[in-house]
């Protein structure tokens, strides 16, 4: 099931999307947290503005160095426990929303990754188990100021600032996390193609650890890492991350005023 928030000039409403990625029928209620009625209204994905599927009301936990080929062409060893950083609600943006680079920084990547939604308050739960707590699944693109990043010597500010984090461009409630493929495109031109069964820590295994430091709750989003071909993207280049199964997420990336 696809699950996509959106709006049509008016309050955001939920809609489930078909397969083929183009119709989406209206529901009732936030899926996350009440149970939801088809409306009987329907409409097509080009008449609406989608919106990030999710606004996490808690927190967003990011995920470093999750795969090897990346860690090895930052320079960076592979961590032998997951590298956990947490990004504020406020970076989160939609599809085709702009990302704005700050005057602060003038060396922005673009990182493709698979996200994961929580469905379920959990703490301390084991990987086993950590299946019953996933609500779905979305794009991210984990935008990182690398200057920042390295005079900081901490990622809050290069990883979390306004418009930093877009998400979509819908939830996909069925999917295996460790079997899609990870395509970004700068201006149309590929510059990462990675594979989730390269993770280093699968997704069961992170929300696992992320649960014995903080408690999950519903909305929380678990960023999983991205592959290797991080580079730079400027004000004036789009920059789009397809995960097979999920879709498209494109956002535009423009100079702050």
């Amino acid at each position: 099931m696809r699950i996509a928030r959106y709006t049509e000039g008016d309050e955001p409403v939920y809609g489930l999307v078909d397969g083929g990625g183009s119709k989406i029928a209206e529901v009732s209620g936030d899926p996350l947290y009440q149970r939801i009625e088809l409306t009987g209204r329907t409409t097509t994905v080009d008449e609406v503005r989608l919106l990030a599927p999710v606004i996490p009301r808690s927190k967003i936990i990011g995920i470093g160095r999750n795969y090897a080929d990346h860690a090895a062409e930052m320079g960076n060893e592979v961590p032998p426990e997951p590298m956990m950083f947490l990004i504020p609600n406020t970076a989160v943006v939609g599809p085709n929303d702009p990302v704005v680079i700050p005057r602060s920084t003038s060396e922005v990547h673009y990182e493709g990754e698979l996200a994961v939604i929580i469905g379920r308050m959990c703490k301390d739960i084991s990987a086993d188990e950590a299946a019953k707590v996933i609500f779905g699944y979305t794009i991210a693109n984990d935008v990182s100021a690398r200057d920042l990043q390295r005079g900081d010597g901490q990622w809050a500010r290069a990883k979390g600032m306004d418009t930093f984090c877009p998400l979509g461009p819908w939830i996909e409630t069925d999917l295996d996390p460790q079997n899609v493929r990870v395509v970004t495109r700068r201006d149309g031109e590929v510059v990462q193609d990675g594979h989730t069964r390269d993770m280093v820590h699968e997704v069961l295994d992170l929300i696992s650890y992320c649960s014995t430091s903080f408690t999950l709750l519903p909305g929380d989003i678990i960023l999983t890492g991205t592959p290797a071909g991080v580079g730079p993207v400027t004000a004036g280049q789009r920059v789009e991350i397809e995960i097979e199964n999920i879709g498209s997420l494109s956002n535009p990336f423009v100079a702050a005023e």
